[in-house]
């Protein structure tokens, strides 16, 4: 029973050392991990132009909403759609029948209460009534004439006249309806000259001055030069943007069109520059792979400006360094790297 019990007792340890040595040879497998293939381009100097490109909305030089001052039916309506209009041209009236009956009422006691006056006056002169009964005579003349100031200007509030010469847009009402001071009748937009709306980022204030020349790219194969005239003095606290607004020199575009607007900001001869995908966003930092005596060094570095796809790297990378532009997901920290080959950057951006 014994021998038995022995016998057991070298089985089992013979298993367990058995899979021990299995262990330690899978650890050691997984130790021994192929090194990643990876491209690099070597950083050294680039010439940077810094060109700031922006959305931008065309707006007219002139536009407002053609409402009624008062409420009242409509006895007259004159808005051609899409043709020009003159300054002062009488575009709409409200039915004043009420005001022009008090008008003619005023008129007819003013003219009797001035025969008074004028009797009053003479019998003044020769001591014929007393001076507080002109008084009251001669007021009676100014609170009439007063009277028909007021309704006169009723009268013209009336009236809807275009504010300035521009082209009007599309008609809202017809002919004898009821409108308000919030009925929109039509648009008016001077649209002789064309202004451009665009929003840049807070840090830009110093480059968008007024006097200054930007370029507006219409379209791919259209691009017109724009005079900037003023620049909203407090920036958006939702955006941190500030609005800056152009006149186009030369031509005018509809608007609301949509166009985008590039500034030149400077160049710089002298920078390093990266592939925008090499970059590495950290929550405080940004990172680049350094491929170092074949292994991939995570380096932190600070950028600048950043072009369509490329970063200006401003500290953390020296002259000669080799970037790793691809396999940058499979690469860990100070793990193996092989490099399969040495591109230039105009070849990745």
């Amino acid at each position: 029973m014994q021998q038995l019990f022995r016998l057991l007792m070298i089985v089992l340890l013979a298993a367990s050392c058995g899979d021990g040595d299995k262990k330690k040879v899978t650890v050691t497998t997984t130790q021994q991990q192929p090194p990643v293939m990876v491209d690099v381009i070597l950083a050294g100097y680039q010439p940077l132009s810094n060109t700031i490109e922006a959305n931008g909305t065309v707006v007219a030089n002139e536009t407002t909403e053609l409402r009624p001052e008062v409420s009242g039916r409509l006895t007259y309506l004159n808005i051609p759609e899409g043709r020009a209009v003159g300054k002062g041209t009488v575009l709409a009236r409200i039915n004043d029948a009420d005001l022009q009956a008090q008008l003619r009422k005023l008129r007819s006691q003013l003219v009797l209460a001035q025969k008074t006056e004028e009797r009053f006056r003479k019998l003044l002169e020769v001591e014929g009534i007393n001076r507080a009964d002109y008084d009251v005579a001669l007021n009676q003349v100014n609170t009439l004439k007063a009277d028909i100031n007021v309704v006169q200007a009723d009268i013209s509030r009336t009236v809807v006249r275009a504010p300035f010469s521009g082209t009007i847009g599309l008609r809202n009402v017809s002919p004898g309806a009821y409108v308000t001071p919030q009925t929109v009748l039509a648009t008016i937009q001077q649209v002789n000259r064309s202004k451009i709306d665009f929003t840049l980022p807070e840090i830009y204030a110093g480059v968008v001055t007024k006097g200054r020349t930007v370029v507006v790219e219409v379209s791919p194969t259209e691009k017109r030069r724009a005079t900037i005239l003023a620049v909203e003095p407090q920036a958006s606290t939702a955006t941190r943007n500030l609005t800056v607004r152009a006149i186009i020199d030369n031509g005018v575009l509809n608007p609301g069109t949509f166009v985008k607007v590039l500034i030149e900001a400077g160049s710089k001869a002298q920078t390093i520059m990266v592939p925008s995908s090499a970059i590495i966003p950290d929550a405080k930092s940004k990172k680049v792979i350094v491929a170092k005596n074949g292994k991939g060094i995570m380096t932190t570095v600070e950028t600048g400006l950043r072009t369509a796809s490329g970063v200006e790297i401003t500290s953390g990378l020296n002259i000669g360094d080799s970037v790793v532009v691809t396999g940058v997901l499979y690469v860990r920290p100070a793990s193996v790297v092989k490099v399969r080959s040495v591109k230039k950057l105009e070849e990745i951006l």
